[in-house]
């Protein structure tokens, strides 16, 4: 079953993917003919590595690059598909302060995008108070969202990730404010298993910022 789900899944990015692709060129020119403006300001793309290890019970590892945008969602009014608003974020941290949202764009249909990070700011805009995690599992689509103090927490497992894992232990959870670099860190606490059966490490460093129909139109892909 989990098969077909994945030959599903492939052949739906395929066709989705050819289908965008083909109208893209037209829906640029649309957009150079549309009289809405957008902030530079408001968009940053960020570029980094990504690691994974799990040590058991089966050792593996590997490392991908990956393009970040962090997006600064008080400054799109109408938010964006498949994510919270600014309004709602500050609602489920308890917040009051700006926001800003770190996910990986689609892509002429593509999205590989297994975290978006969700920055909460203090009233003054200066303090990260919170921050919300929205975790997807591939292929299953499966989704959780949940609050965590950056500086570090610990959450029990909300979804089935890897087939190795079962769904004991806790996530252990903590990032930075996003500025010249950002980073995540996440592992695994394991009841039988031990510490760190898993981590998940980000280093990013930043690239220009851009304007706003980039992330739109998907002008840089995925990994």
């Amino acid at each position: 079953m989990e098969l077909f789900y994945l030959l599903c899944s492939i052949l739906s990015t395929f066709l989705t993917s050819l289908t965008l692709s083909l109208l893209l060129p037209f829906n640029t020119l649309l957009r150079r003919f549309s009289s809405r403006a957008a902030s530079s300001s408001s968009v940053s793309l960020y570029g980094g590595t990504v690691w994974h290890e799990r040590r058991r019970p089966v050792h593996h590892s590997f490392r991908y690059d990956v393009r970040y945008a962090l997006i600064d969602l008080d400054h799109q009014p109408q938010g964006l598909p498949d994510h919270l608003s600014a309004e709602e974020a500050r609602r489920i941290a308890g917040t009051n302060g700006r926001t800003l949202l770190l996910t990986i764009p689609q892509s002429v249909g593509y999205e590989q995008n297994p975290l978006s990070l969700y920055y909460c700011y203090d009233s003054d805009d200066q303090l990260l108070q919170k921050c919300i995690a929205e975790v997807t599992n591939t292929p299953w689509g499966e989704r959780v969202t949940f609050v965590f103090n950056p500086n570090s927490d610990l959450v029990a497992k909300p979804l089935h990730v890897s087939p190795f894992m079962d769904m004991l232990g806790d996530w252990s959870i903590r990032a930075n404010a996003p500025d010249d670099d950002l980073f995540v860190s996440i592992s695994v606490q394991h009841p039988e298993l031990g510490l760190q059966t898993l981590v998940e490490e980000c280093i990013i460093c930043p690239t220009p910022k851009v304007h706003q129909p980039c992330i739109q139109e998907g002008s840089f892909g995925t990994r």
